[in-house]
């Protein structure tokens, strides 16, 4: 059901994705009366993509190396945590009768692996306890009332509430929702934003027309990736990766895109080195290389000596001229060091997730803004970022909660300080 013109509402909760939805379990919870509006036909749209591959829910990790994925906001999201963790969020799902399991890179699953019937009990779940539910309801900001202008199929309306938490994502898959066009709404009423920049993304490298015909969608694995972020510290960790069309993308890559998009905008460009042999080392390459090959290819000899073929091989064909693919010791520190210039990240839109949004610094403990009492601000949306692996559902979860816990405490606040 649409609101009239001119509805007061107690609680909207603006954007239906997981955060939004936390906020107005916990509300209803509380007892507050919520009402969520999802631009979308549907909520949930993005966790249900996210699902698509298997649904990671969160990671099963020690919870001091899990805040540390938080990078530079691990205090800020650490504290989030501190009230809803990855065990809290396991326990959250079997409420709804789900159960998970810790596969074996330590990400949690749903054990049917499925994203679906976990929303559809939530959402049914909400429904059950009172929440309303708007859908094709598009928030464009605030009137000079302060009443929120909200596009329905009927038409705009004005939408007057008693505390409103913005959960309404960052810049990636706009298409699902999330297209950012909340930030000048926000930073003409003195939020501070940071501009929003994509996050677990591929970046381009600018193959030849050989190699990008022929093994775009190739995987890389195992190998082993050697980077320095922009204060000179150099990282290394093994995984998988995937050659594109343009470059390079897969959860190695996307392990480090914040440090790679910071050191491109830094620099213009970045550099990576992949050790495309991480079970041999350098002197055990230089051994098996230095056997006589007699009559076979220098091709034929790496896949025999060397074990490299496909796209491996292609990628030294990629980087190193006729004579350096047939001179032995540059193969082998090629093999172990291979080189790889990031001259961009790809679009904010192909990102899984996006940094920047919301400063954390623009709101209290209670996720409420410093600068618009009353309006809380959760997820994706705010000024954080991780690496996939369960890791960004979480803090979407922690965060929502908080933000329908201080919404709560809001509304229940003494009538004598105001209204929002």
């Amino acid at each position: 059901m649409s609101p009239a013109p001119d509805t007061h509402v107690r609680l909207a909760v603006i954007g239906g994705g997981p955060a939004g939805l936390m906020a107005a379990e916990t509300a209803r919870a509380a007892g507050i009366e919520v009402d969520v509006f999802e631009s979308k036909g549907s909520v949930g749209r993005k966790f249900l993509i996210a699902g698509k591959g298997g649904m990671n829910l969160t990671h099963g990790e020690p919870k001091p190396d899990f805040v540390q994925r938080y990078g530079s906001r691990s205090k800020e999201v650490g504290a989030w945590l501190e009230t809803f963790d990855a065990d809290a969020l396991r326990d959250w799902a079997r409420g709804l009768g789900v159960e998970t399991f810790i596969g074996s890179s330590g990400r949690v699953f749903p054990s049917d692996l499925k994203a679906a019937p976990l929303l559809r009990g939530w959402v049914h779940r909400l429904r059950e306890s009172g929440v309303r539910f708007h859908v094709h309801h598009r928030w464009l900001g605030w009137h000079a009332d302060g009443s929120l202008r909200m596009d329905t199929p009927e038409g705009e309306r004005a939408i007057r509430a008693d505390a409103v938490v913005l959960a309404l994502g960052g810049g990636s898959w706009p298409q699902l929702g999330s297209d950012g066009a909340w930030q000048p709404w926000l930073a003409e009423r003195g939020v501070s934003v940071a501009p929003l920049v994509p996050s677990n993304c591929g970046f381009d490298i600018g193959w030849s027309d050989h190699l990008a015909s022929r093994f775009a969608g190739a995987p890389l694995k195992p190998v082993v990736i050697h980077l320095r972020d922009v204060d000179g510290h150099e990282h290394a960790r093994q995984g998988e990766c995937v050659i594109t069309a343009t470059g390079i993308e897969g959860s190695l890559i996307y392990a480090f895109s914040g440090m790679l998009r910071d050191a491109v905008a830094a620099h213009g460009s970045t550099t990576i080195a992949l050790d495309l042999t991480p079970d041999r080392t350098l002197d055990r390459l230089r051994s098996d290389l230095a056997r006589p090959r007699g009559s076979r290819s220098m091709s034929e000899h790496l896949r025999r000596q060397a074990g490299l073929a496909g796209v491996k091989a292609a990628l030294l064909h990629e980087v190193l001229d006729r004579d350096q693919f047939h001179a032995p010791e540059t193969v082998a520190r090629t093999i172990k060091r291979l080189p790889l210039v990031l001259k961009r990240p790809r679009p904010i839109g192909e990102a899984i997730s996006s940094g920047g949004g919301v400063r954390l610094e623009a709101q209290d403990e209670h996720m409420m803004l410093n600068a618009l009492p009353g309006v809380f601000c959760a997820g994706e949306m705010l000024d954080w970022e991780a690496p996939t692996g369960g890791y960004l559902l979480t803090a979407c979860f922690a965060s929502g909660r908080l933000a329908g816990l201080g919404a709560t405490r809001w509304i229940d606040r003494p009538r004598e300080n105001g209204t929002a």
